[in-house]
């Protein structure tokens, strides 16, 4: 039985006790007050013991409850941790692509404006080489032609074909 209820009988019974006459007193009755008070020493002892255990259940979801946060709280703070890791490696690595980027950008108008020196160096060869063999060739026609005018003017047949010694002249 619960200890209230058997408070408020203890109480109905003093307030419907039967006045002495002339007197503060009233008349109870031993026996009824002496079974409540039994009774109440019968459940307060278990009403402890409940109140102790719902404390102790307390405690110890509270501890669990502050062991969960702390742990929460570690895991999220570890997590926080690597993800700044991450974010640094990942900048970093963004970083050195960049570099790798630039260097190679770098590296690819080295080397076109090299290959473009190259070229121009062959072609400005070439062109002088052209310039030589064209003027050759310009000499050599030259000397055909005035032979031919010679001949014309001689009166001699056609011109005897030209040996390579005479070619190597004209260049």
């Amino acid at each position: 039985m619960d200890v209230l209820v058997l408070i408020d009988k203890l109480d109905d019974l003093v307030h419907n006790a039967k006045a002495v006459p002339l007197t503060d007193q009233v008349r109870l009755d031993r026996e009824e007050i002496y079974e409540i008070l039994d009774q109440m020493r019968a459940t307060i002892p278990e009403e402890i013991k409940q109140a102790r255990w719902i404390v102790k259940e307390r405690q110890e979801m509270l501890a669990e409850a502050k062991r969960e946060c702390d742990r929460i709280i570690q895991e999220a703070r570890e997590q926080a941790i690597r993800e700044a890791s991450q974010t640094e490696i990942v900048k970093l690595a963004e970083r050195q692509a960049e570099d790798v980027v630039d260097e190679a950008r770098r590296s690819a108008r080295e080397t076109r404006l090299e290959m473009e020196d190259w070229a121009d160096s062959i072609l400005s060869t070439l062109e002088v080489n052209l310039d030589k063999f064209l003027g050759a060739v310009k000499r050599g026609r030259e000397r055909l032609h005035e032979r031919s005018q010679e001949t014309v003017v001689a009166g001699v047949g056609p011109s005897e074909p030209m040996e390579p010694e005479d070619v190597d002249r004209f260049a």
